[in-house]
């Protein structure tokens, strides 16, 4: 872990808040920590949901990562600008998001595209259009292992890989399964829930392997089951929450010792009685599906108890006696950091080898240009 005291900025009078920060050296440790967790860099896959930057993916491009996989079609887009080489919109694209999935190829040729499906009806659509403009699409079909959110169940699998085997317009490449379900806080839990996926997916593959002669690529799991499929299996891993880490997992997965590396910053605005302080720390400005305990926590003021929250003020209880002052910068490590990034338009980027500077988080867009 790095110093203790990693986290107080040069001039934070300069930086408006609520902010977000990115404390770069910390974010290139956690990619360089990934890689060192697997025996193959190219079995990586990290998802951009969380930092949603064009800054970080070209961090992480840099290691030597070349595959991607993302939620949105404008997440998509921002990793063609970044020149990704290989990108997976990890969703089954339907409506206008199709003409979009077929946009983005159209935009970014160098860049190779590939999307899920779950049933053959969305499949035929998607080869359709893929006709029509003479392309050939590239998808995996998303598979339901537990988590009961999309995806079609593993024992009918296999009848709708064989299916679209030969639709022209499709070129099935294999399997997807994420476990989000799974996030035990005790690791020998999640072992136990992982291997009974793993038993499932490498029976299917085998089943597809002696029957075609071609093995499927299987892209599985998230951060919380990402070291257990990376040592036990040769599938594909897409964890996304690793590049800027957060209270949750910090908490939760104690084995992963990756770094938090994502701030929000904070300044008192109101002192309404002798107990309590108010931030301008609002719902819009940190994630706050969780309770109210459990959505940010203070580094430099760990003793803060939350009272109340509202769209633009959160009123903390700092006891007697406390001595906070209006103006007073809090820096706050949140709770759940993807959809906290979500909610800001830019950021300050923080190294030691340069000034800070300010980056866009240009994929929090549901449209950029396509």
């Amino acid at each position: 872990m790095i110093e203790a005291n990693w986290y107080p900025l040069e001039d934070p009078a300069s930086v408006n808040s609520p902010g977000l920060i990115f404390y770069e050296d910390r974010i290139q440790e956690n990619i360089n920590l990934l890689i060192s967790m697997i025996d193959q860099k190219s079995r990586l896959r990290p998802h951009v949901k969380t930092h949603k930057s064009a800054e970080v993916t070209r961090m992480m491009l840099a290691a030597g990562l070349q595959k991607f996989k993302c939620a949105t079609i404008a997440e998509a887009e921002m990793l063609g600008t970044c020149a990704a080489p290989d990108v997976l919109l990890a969703y089954q694209p339907v409506g206008p998001n199709l003409t979009r999935f077929l946009a983005l190829q159209e935009q970014f040729p160098n860049t190779k595209f590939s999307c899920l499906v779950d049933n053959e009806e969305t499949a035929r659509s998607i080869a359709k259009l893929a006709r029509q403009h003479h392309r050939t699409f590239q998808v995996y079909i998303d598979l339901n292992v537990g988590m009961n959110r999309t995806g079609i169940r593993p024992d009918r699998a296999k009848l709708l890989y064989e299916s679209m085997l030969n639709v022209e317009g499709l070129n099935v490449l294999g399997f997807h399964a994420y476990d989000g379900h799974i996030h035990d806080a005790d690791f020998s839990i999640r072992q136990q829930k992982a291997a009974e996926i793993i038993t499932v997916l490498q029976t299917l593959s085998r089943a597809i392997e002696e029957k075609h002669q071609h093995k499927p690529i299987i892209i599985a799991g998230g951060t919380p089951t990402m070291p257990i499929f990376a040592k036990d299996t040769d599938f594909e891993c897409s964890p996304g929450t690793f590049a800027l880490w957060d209270e949750g997992y910090q908490k939760a997965f104690s084995e992963q010792p990756f770094l938090p590396a994502a701030l929000v910053i904070s300044r008192v605005v109101s002192l309404p009685d002798e107990r309590l302080i108010c931030l301008d720390l609002g719902h819009k400005a940190v994630a706050a599906e969780n309770t109210l305990s459990n959505r940010i926590t203070f580094l430099n003021a760990p003793e803060l108890v939350p009272v109340s929250q509202s769209e633009e003020h959160l009123v903390m209880d700092a006891g007697e006696n406390h001595q906070y002052k209006i103006g007073d910068v809090l820096y706050g490590l949140p709770f759940h950091v993807c959809p906290t990034v979500a909610l800001y338009d830019q950021l300050i980027s923080v190294s030691s080898r340069r000034a800070p500077e300010s980056w866009q988080i240009i994929s929090r867009k549901r449209k950029n240009t396509i």
